[in-house]
């Protein structure tokens, strides 16, 4: 958090901030990376401007393990508004279209036609959106009016729950897999009623393995703990550091194995090492899949990185290899 250092201090560590509504993902974690005075930060998965809730932000040695969280699966709760469509499919958009809303659509009519939308699917994403066609980003065609087929991409709504339906606007819960774009889904709701619709509201409750017993901190909280603290930065870094969570937090669904001071020296130089305890086993295919990385620990318990083990499980080779400061 130090401010006289314009490059910042090493922090190491997972933060499950609660974005707010109105801004970008970079610009929250912009703002909570100058409350931490971290050298370096990233998040995993972006949310819309008009969506809030959890945003995992990596600092440090984090960020090289950020991509094991994005195949995560995500947690949604999202209010829609039948009847109108917009260019981004939410209410940060230009209205294109008004149509009247089913007057026999009940509570049981428009449940029957989102559980539809329960399981694989392929989903078409929504112009507004970060992904590049040609090389180009889809949301910087959308404002120059231009809009490009968009190829449809494999997706799972593994639930999709009613919450609350007026008549006119519903409140869903859903928990999807990575890839999955609520704005579409809603999109595609409208569509199968008639009617048309967009997202109202959109806050995402969870990041897998984050659940919500995983409590979440606002900016505005991190901000007036920075106030307080006043320009005394190294006797209250630790109140910050104490909201982190551990580097491994996410990563309890890889395998492990640990070795010794001479494997780690070896692994921090790029070589393979001994395993020195391993919760693997020879008849664990899966586990021993090159595709499926584990976490390398030291003797003494620290991560020291992910690696890939032989075809014999009994060594390890460096995929990411962590540097502690």
């Amino acid at each position: 958090m130090s401010r006289r250092n314009r490059k910042g201090r090493a922090v190491h560590g997972i933060l499950l901030l609660d974005k707010p509504a109105g801004g970008s993902s970079n610009h929250a974690l912009q703002r909570a990376k100058r409350v931490f005075g971290a050298k370096k930060a990233g998040h995993t998965g972006s949310l819309d401007p008009l969506a809030t809730g959890m945003l995992p932000i990596c600092f440090g040695e984090a960020t090289k393990l950020s991509a094991f969280l994005l195949d995560a699966d995500k947690g949604y709760e999202t209010t829609l508004q039948l009847g109108v469509t917009t260019n981004s499919a939410d209410a940060d958009g230009e209205v294109l279209e008004t149509r009247p809303v089913p007057t026999e659509l009940t509570l049981e009519s428009f449940t029957e036609i989102c559980n539809r939308f329960k399981g694989p699917l392929q989903q078409i994403p929504p112009m507004v959106s970060a992904i590049k066609i040609d090389g180009q980003r889809l949301y910087k065609l959308a404002r120059e009016g231009k809009e490009v087929e968009r190829p449809p991409r494999a997706i799972t709504i593994h639930e999709l729950e009613v919450l609350e339906f007026t008549g006119t606007t519903a409140r869903l819960a859903v928990r999807c897999s990575k890839g999955t774009y609520i704005r579409s889904l809603v999109t595609d709701i409208g569509e199968a009623i008639g009617c048309g619709a967009h997202v109202a509201a959109l806050r995402r409750t969870f990041v897998s393995p984050f659940d919500a017993s995983f409590p979440m901190v606002t900016l505005e909280t991190l901000e007036q703990m920075a106030s307080a603290a006043g320009t005394d930065d190294e006797a209250n870094v630790e109140q910050f550091d104490e909201l982190l969570l551990p580097l491994d937090a996410g990563l309890a669904h890889l395998p492990s194995v640990a070795i010794d001071e001479t494997g780690e020296a070896a692994f921090q130089r790029g070589q393979s090492a001994i395993c020195l305890v391993s919760d693997l086993t020879h008849s664990n295919q899966s586990a021993l899949d090159v595709d499926v990385p584990c976490r390398v620990y030291d003797a003494a318990g620290r991560l020291v990185g992910l690696g890939e083990l032989t075809e014999s499980g009994e060594q390890v080779a460096p995929r990411r290899v962590l540097q502690w400061e």
